[in-house]
């Protein structure tokens, strides 16, 4: 049976936040953005014909506040009716907003300073969180979902997030922010364990997505967007842009060792310079320092 999906644009801040309905005999939503973006969701759903009341399930790619922070405020608005689906290793992400706090601190609280970060990750917390809950299903590589006879099946695409998983339709792929490219607004992909990323990729592209749906408008290497519903030539441009991208990173970190500057990229200002990258690093999610961090801790494990 095929299905129809729906994209559902909110702007957050200098990022816009997708959703992504997936028109099954049961309704699904694909990530839900943060509390202000997902008051407009009930809204998008009337007006092509459907009622938030009718969504049975809340897909969520991975644990990041900008995918899952409207997810409570929806699921109320659901009757909480709605399954609501994660991955197992990013549910903390559900269940506590002190976990974002403590993820932002950990991967590089030290390179943007610890009690600023502390600080505006709690606020912003508190405020684009609808609310903390328990998940009602947590899914792991090769689970599959039954939307009334429509078959989803999950993948697990760790790197971006340790539990991010993307679901496959009738040749629809939910990717959420596994597929990187080179950056979104900020300029530079994001990812915590660049090895899980490189697999991930990898994986996505042997589904050979004939539509891949992404969380954010990537963009390509000369600056120009992708949109966030790729047809399949688009897609494998977009997964081949991305692999290139992480080989590119990869050498620069290895060619470009670690050292203390004035720099803002300090103390990766080489790798900065490396791969012309001049976009402020220490802007949230800073994926700057968040990906270097990750090299540098694949790098601590191997030695």
């Amino acid at each position: 049976m095929s299905v129809l999906v729906h994209p559902i644009a909110a702007p957050w801040g200098r990022f816009h936040l997708y959703s992504f309905l997936i028109d099954a005999p049961e309704l699904a939503l694909v990530d839900t953005g943060v509390t202000a973006s997902a008051a407009g969701v009930p809204a998008e759903l009337e007006r092509i014909g459907r009622r938030i009341e009718d969504v049975r399930w809340i897909l969520l790619t991975h644990g990041h506040i900008d995918h899952v922070g409207g997810a409570h405020a929806l699921w109320e608005a659901t009757g909480r009716r709605a399954e609501v689906v994660i991955g197992a290793d990013d549910a903390e992400f559900v269940r506590s907003r002190r976990a974002h706090v403590d993820e932002a601190l950990a991967l590089r609280g030290d390179l943007v300073g610890r009690e600023r970060l502390e600080a505006a990750k709690t606020a912003e917390a508190a405020d684009a969180i609808s609310g903390e809950f328990e998940p009602t299903r947590l899914v792991r590589d090769g689970d599959a979902l039954d939307l009334g006879g429509v078959t989803v099946d999950v993948h697990a695409v760790p790197g971006h997030t340790a539990g991010a998983v993307a679901y496959a339709v009738d040749g629809h792929v939910f990717a959420g922010d596994a597929v990187q490219c080179f950056g979104a607004a900020s300029g530079f992909p994001g990812f915590e364990d660049p090895d899980a990323y490189r697999s991930s990729l990898e994986r996505l592209r042997a589904l050979a997505p004939e539509h891949l749906y992404l969380g954010h408008p990537y963009r390509r290497a000369d600056g120009t967007p992708f949109p966030v519903a790729l047809d399949a030539a688009q897609a494998a441009e977009a997964l081949e842009g991305s692999l290139a991208r992480e080989a590119q990173v990869r050498a620069a970190v290895h060619a470009h060792p670690a050292a203390a500057s004035d720099s803002v990229y300090s103390p990766y200002a080489a790798v900065a310079a490396s791969l012309d990258y001049s976009g402020d690093p220490t802007l949230e999610p800073s994926p700057f320092f968040t990906t270097m961090r990750g090299y540098a801790a694949q790098h601590a494990g191997a030695s």
